[in-house]
C-alpha cells in the first residue's frame, strides 16, 4: 500500500490549514476560549471523526456485499481521554444505528466483528490505547 501524506501549515492562534495528499482541504484547531470561535475541529476529534467513518465504511461494504437492503448508518463515537498527558483515548464506546429493510442481527455483529478485529485500520490503531466497547441498534425503514 502507498504511503499517505498530510501537511498543516499555521495559520493564527492556534488554527492550522490542512491538506492531504488527495488533494482535500480543512481546518484543525484548538478548543475555543470562552466567547472566541475555532476554525475546525481539534486534532483528538478527528481521530473519533476518522474511527466513525473508518469502521462505517466497513459496516456498509460487508452488509452491501450480503445483498441487504441497508438505507442508512449512523455511526457515534464518544472518546474519555487520559487526565495526564498523553491525554491518549483510554475508553470508546461506538454506537451502530442500521437502517434498512430486514437486516438481521447476526448480520450486523458480524460485521462490527469484522471490521474492529480485521478491517478497520483507524480503530484497530486506537485499540492499543483504549478499551473500545460498541453496541448497535437495527432500525426497520
Amino acid at each position: 500500500m502507498a504511503n499517505k501524506t498530510a501537511c498543516v501549515r499555521w495559520v493564527d492562534g492556534k488554527a492550522f490549514e490542512t491538506q492531504t495528499g488527495s488533494g482535500h482541504r480543512g481546518w484543525i484547531d484548538a478548543f475555543p476560549k470562552e466567547g472566541a470561535t475555532s476554525k475546525g475541529p481539534t486534532p483528538t476529534e478527528l481521530v473519533l471523526v476518522a474511527v466513525a467513518g473508518c469502521t462505517g465504511i466497513d459496516i456498509v461494504d460487508i452488509l452491501q456485499k450480503k445483498r441487504l437492503d441497508v438505507t442508512g448508518l449512523e455511526v457515534r463515537v464518544n472518546g474519555t481521554q487520559a487526565e495526564t498527558p498523553p491525554t491518549v483515548y483510554t475508553e470508546l464506546d461506538v454506537e451502530y444505528i442500521v437502517r434498512g429493510k430486514n437486516i438481521p442481527a447476526a448480520a450486523v455483529e458480524q460485521a462490527i466483528q469484522l471490521s474492529e478485529e480485521k478491517y478497520c485500520c483507524v480503530g484497530i490503531m486506537i485499540g492499543k490505547t483504549a478499551k473500545i466497547k460498541s453496541r448497535y441498534q437495527i432500525i426497520a425503514a
